[in-house]
C-alpha cells in the first residue's frame, strides 16, 4: 500500500486497466516513464517482496516480461532494454507492490550508456578505463 492509501497497482488491476494479462501477472505503462514505452509487469496479488511470490507467480511475471518486450520491439524498435526491479526501500522501491521495469533504450538517449544498471551507485558504476 502507498502512504496515501490503496496500492496504485492493485487499483489499476481491479479497474482492468492493464495492457496485457498473463496468468497471475499484469502489465501497464509506467505513470512516470523514463523512456517511451517504459512498462511495468506486476503480480495480480499484492505482494511487496519479489522473493515472497510463488513459483507460479514468478514464472508468469517473467513470461509476461518476455511478451511485453516483444511487443515493444515491434512497436518502438528500441536498440536495447534495461529490465529489473527494486526490492525493498534500501534498493529504492517506492511502491510496495512487486514490479518489474521494462525500459526501452534508444541509441543516443544518453551520452554514455555503459554500465547501465550499475549507475544506481554512481561512485562504483564506472569500472572501465576510457
Amino acid at each position: 500500500m502507498s502512504e496515501f492509501g490503496k496500492c496504485p497497482f492493485c487499483s489499476r488491476i481491479e479497474e482492468g486497466s492493464g495492457d496485457l494479462f498473463y496468468g497471475t501477472a499484469a502489465s501497464f505503462e509506467d505513470s512516470f516513464p523514463v523512456s517511451p514505452g517504459h512498462t511495468l509487469v506486476v503480480p495480480r496479488r499484492h505482494e511487496e517482496d519479489f522473493f515472497n511470490l510463488t513459483d507460479v507467480e514468478q514464472r508468469d511475471l517473467w513470461a509476461l516480461v518476455a511478451l511485453v518486450r516483444e511487443r515493444l520491439k515491434e512497436r518502438l524498435k528500441p536498440n536495447g532494454f534495461n529490465v529489473g526491479f527494486n526490492n525493498g526501500a534500501a534498493a529504492g522501491q517506492t511502491v510496495q507492490h512487486t514490479h518489474v521495469h521494462i525500459i526501452p533504450r534508444f541509441d543516443g538517449d544518453t551520452a554514455d550508456p555503459r554500465g547501465g544498471i550499475r549507475w544506481v551507485l554512481p561512485q562504483k558504476a564506472k569500472y572501465w578505463n576510457d
